[in-house]
This record gives C-alpha cells, structure tokens and sequence, in this order.
C-alpha cells in the first residue's frame, strides 16, 4: 500500500507560480514511477509530469517548458513546481504512484488537490 497526500493547491492569477507538494508513505526508491495528473472540466485524467525511480522524467505537452517536477527522497515528497500558469491548467491535481505487482502495475492516487488560474 501508499497513501499520497497532496497539497499546494489554491487559486492564483494568470501568469503566476504555485508549487504542489505530494508526500508519499512509502520510500521514493521503492516506487516505479510517481507524479502528477490533472482532472479538469471535461473529466478526463491526463499526465502532467511523472518521474522514475532511475529519475526518467516525462511532461504532457501542455505543460512543457513552464512546469518542473522533482522530487527528494529524504522527505518521500514530489514536488510540482507550476510556472506561467494559464486558466486552461484549472482542474484537479492528482498526485499517483506506481509499483510492480504480480506480473503487471498497481496505481495509488492521492486525493487531489484544486488549482484555479483566473483569467
């Protein structure tokens, strides 16, 4: 099992920073891949960032150039640092871990957290 507690989250204007904090209950280095997914308006769930255990890291489109993801392995924390927010990043931040179970993976999702960018 990992619990994922997220937080950060708030309403900020265009053009401004917010930085999500996602602290996890289990090791980072026991954890295949962790990051940040994002829920908005019309309900789907995409990626926004994600990092490997071997520190491999993958943005979603939208978010290249004005997002970072990082992380520090002493605190079990992932941080999303989001630069140049825009009222299209509006949704709900998901912070989610994955781990090798069996043959296949095992997702855990944090409870999430609300970012609103107003225009």
């Amino acid at each position: 099992q990992v619990q994922l507690v997220e937080s950060g989250g708030g309403l900020v204007q265009a053009g401004g920073s917010l930085r999500l904090s996602c602290v996890s209950s289990r090791r980072l280095a026991s954890i295949n891949a962790i990051g940040w997914y994002r829920q908005g308006p019309a309900n789907q769930r995409d990626m926004v960032a994600t990092i490997t255990s071997g520190t491999v890291i993958n943005y979603g489109d939208p978010v290249k150039g004005r997002f970072t993801i990082s992380k520090d392995s002493a605190k079990n924390t992932v941080y999303l640092q989001m630069n140049s927010l825009k009222p299209e990043d509006t949704a709900v931040y998901y912070c989610n871990a994955r781990t090798v179970f069996g043959p296949g993976w095992r997702d855990y999702w944090g409870q999430g957290t609300q970012v609103t960018v107003s225009s």
